[in-house]
Formats: structure tokens, sequence, C-alpha cells
């Protein structure tokens, strides 16, 4: 039975989706036997119709992220709005109005295929950050290659990001593929961009030209089609006046530019982030989550953290890993040990960590009872208690476990009550 190919078209509508699903299935209806090849072209047909799914859900939240008018709402609203436009977070997460608006860049840039150039300190989250771009964009289902562009030898540069040909140079022992040809419908992401040589600067801005790349060794013209999102922490305007960067590839790549902030700028978000971090490292290490006495959970919230939420995690995974039940400063790093300040006396001490620690308490009770109340009205759904109060799901999750709460038992519990109360009655 000859199967109906399937064009796919410039414009997606939903009429135009459910008359190729009604094509699929008539072609199915009818047929008395199929071969594999048959099979697989319906197979191939199907995928079709996912991927213009996708895009017309993709086109449809784009819509409703231009028109919003986040400046006019609060931090809250605005990360509210995101979730309601199912905005995938990838793991970034915070409340931080700097950080919000950044997340609403991406999304809006996602939507398109034009290169997004991500700059901030180290340890701030570009890679996160660049798989949100990729996560939320058309091509979420295809390829996401990651280039360290400061680890790759200037002689393998090439050779890496475009493929080679055998016998191109000594030890090309068979044909291969580069990092372009490999992320050909997805996303490509350069890392430390201002770390890759002038020549290689060059060969990257013929790809942003014309899209075609030449394997090492080859004269054949590759054509790909790979989205660009680049990261650094180094100031490129500054290194085009320096001679450094070329000026024509930074202003292509740049079109549209993402700021991250730095961890010392988001300092309210430091508690949530030590507990979310002291989770993830206790699964990581199987153990119960590590606790922080007073003293250093004041150190912790009042650090600079020049290294950003990369050198936070790595002092709570280094604590997980050395302290018992509970860390102190003894457990820091030795650089970090250094930055605390001398104490004045053990009894001005004693006095400001007890009142910090009876403030904090109060507050804990009070966010335990609002999540039991809230999740409650959620009918004890974590996502819908996400949803409700404007939070991240992950949020959510790391702030119920955080107070020993768990939907499931929270359920049960009502329903355990609600029986009671009925047999006593």
């Amino acid at each position: 039975m000859k199967t109906v190919d399937l064009q796919p078209e410039a414009t997606i509508s939903y009429a135009a989706l459910l008359e190729k699903i009604e094509i699929l299935r008539s072609t199915l209806r009818w047929a008395q036997s199929l071969d594999r090849p048959q099979i697989n072209k319906l197979l191939n047909q199907c995928t079709t119709l996912r991927e213009e799914v996708l895009r017309l859900s993709h086109t449809e939240r784009f819509v409703k992220a231009s028109a919003s008018t986040p400046r006019n709402q609060s931090v809250a609203q605005r990360r509210h709005a995101l979730l309601e436009r199912d905005f995938q977070f990838e793991g970034v997460f915070g409340d931080s109005p700097r950080l919000i608006e950044s997340l609403e860049i991406a999304e809006k840039a996602a939507r398109t295929d034009l290169p997004v150039l991500i700059d901030g300190e180290s340890g701030t989250g570009k890679e996160l950050m660049a798989k949100v771009i990729h996560a939320n964009g058309n091509r979420a289902e295809r390829p996401y290659i990651t280039v360290n562009c400061g680890a790759i030898p200037e002689n393998l540069l090439e050779s890496e990001l475009f493929g080679h040909k055998r016998g191109a140079f000594t030890g090309a022992n068979a044909d291969r593929a580069g990092k372009f040809e490999a992320a050909n419908g997805g996303t490509i992401f350069l890392d430390e961009i201002g770390e890759l040589p002038l020549i290689g600067q060059v060969k990257l801005l013929r790809v942003l030209q014309s899209n075609e790349i030449q394997r090492v060794g080859s004269d054949q013209v590759i054509s790909v089609d790979a989205r660009i999102v680049a990261a650094t922490n180094k100031n490129l305007l500054e290194m085009c006046k320096a001679g450094a960067f070329r000026e024509d590839l930074y202003y292509r790549l740049s079109i549209i530019q993402i700021t991250l902030p730095a961890l010392r700028d988001r300092r309210d978000e430091v508690p949530l982030l030590i507990e979310y971090l002291a989770s993830e490292a206790a699964a990581r290490l199987q153990r119960q989550p590590v606790k922080l006495s007073r003293r250093l959970t004041t150190f912790l919230s009042g650090y600079d953290y020049p290294g950003n939420i990369r050198e936070l995690r790595n002092i709570i995974f280094r604590i997980s890993c050395l302290a018992a039940d509970t860390a102190d400063l003894e457990h820091l790093p030795e650089n970090v040990r250094s930055r605390v300040p001398e104490r004045t006396s053990q009894a001005e001490a004693d006095t400001a960590t007890s009142l910090n620690d009876a403030k904090r308490k109060a507050s804990d009770e009070a966010e335990r009872s609002y999540l039991q109340e809230c999740l409650a009205k959620a009918n004890f759904s974590v996502t819908n208690l996400a949803r409700n109060i404007g939070m991240n799901r992950s949020h959510v999750q790391t702030l119920l476990k955080k107070h020993g709460l768990s939907a499931r038992q929270a359920a049960a519990k009502a329903r355990s009550d609600g029986a009671s109360s009925t047999s006593a009655t």
C-alpha cells in the first residue's frame, strides 16, 4: 500500500495538523498489510507531526510572553507568569529581579534562532542559562553540544569544531565529524568564547555568515543548522579594543546579550541555595543533610562569594563530606576560613547569634505553617502548590524537604483524619 507524503508547511496551524493526522489514520485503517519501509515512513511522519505540535506550542507560549507586561508586575508575579507558560528553568532559580529579567529575555530569545551571548562572572550559571535557552526553544528535542573553547589546543581547534578527513594530518586515521555537525538541527554552546584564538574566530565568523563548514583536509562544503549560544566571563568589548577579539564576530554573537548577576547581588537567596545544595550533596553522598552551626550560617549569609554559585556549591559539598552531624567554621576551605572576621568578644558573638537564631526559628515556624496550609489548599499536589504560590517546583520541593513535609504523607493524614471524623459522627 502506498503511504501519503506529508510535506511540511511554512505556516503551521491546528487545522493543518488535524488534517495530517486524519491522513495517517486513514492510511492505517485501510492498510491490509505494511512492510518495514512503509512502517518506517509512517513513523517518520508521526515524528514530523510531533515536532510541528511542539513548534506550535512554543509559538503560542512566545506570543504570550511577548504580550505580557512584566514591568508592571512584581518579581513574584513575573516568576509565576513564567511557571504558567510552562517555562523550563533547568535548575536556575531565585527571586532576584535581575535574574528574573534574564530568564524573561532567555524565554523570548529561545523562540528564535538568533545567536545569544551570555556574560557574567565565573560561576554565575552561564551554562545552565544556555540549557534554559535550548530547552525552551524549537530545538529542545534536538542535540545540545557543549564546547569549552579554552580547553582545546590551538592546533586541534579546527578539527574539533569542524571535523577532519582521513589523512588530513598525522593521526587522522578516519573521517571524523566535528562539534558543529554533531549539533546540526540543535544548539551548540561555546563556553569561554573569549579564549578562542583569532584564527578560530575567523572560522566561526564564516559559519555565522554562511551556515557552512569544511572539514580539515576536505574541499567539500557542508551545510549546518546549529543555533549558537556563547558565554564569557571577560569583557569582549575591551578585548576588541585591544585587538584580541574580532569586533565583527562580537556583534554577530551579541545580537541578544544576557548578563547574569553575581551571587553577592542575590544575598537574600543564599539561605535557600544552601538548603538546595545541602540536599543535593546529601543525595550524592548518601547521607542526611548536614546541619550548619549558627556562626557558620551567619558567615555564609554575609560572605561575598568571588566564585559565585559554583563556589557556594563547592563549600556545601566539602562541609557535607567532612562534617559529621553539624558543620562549623573549621570545615570551610582554608582560603575561605581566612576571611572569617575576628570576634571582639565571645559574649557579644553569642548574643548576636542567639538573636539571629531566634529570628530564624520564628521565620522557619511561620514558613512551615504557611506551606502546610497552602499544601492542603493545593489538594496535596506539589505542582499545584508551586503554581499557587508562584514558585519554581524545585524551590517548593526544597522547602518541603527542609521542614520535613511530604505531600503524600500529608494527603494520607488528611484522609485518615476525615475518616476518623466521619466515624465519630
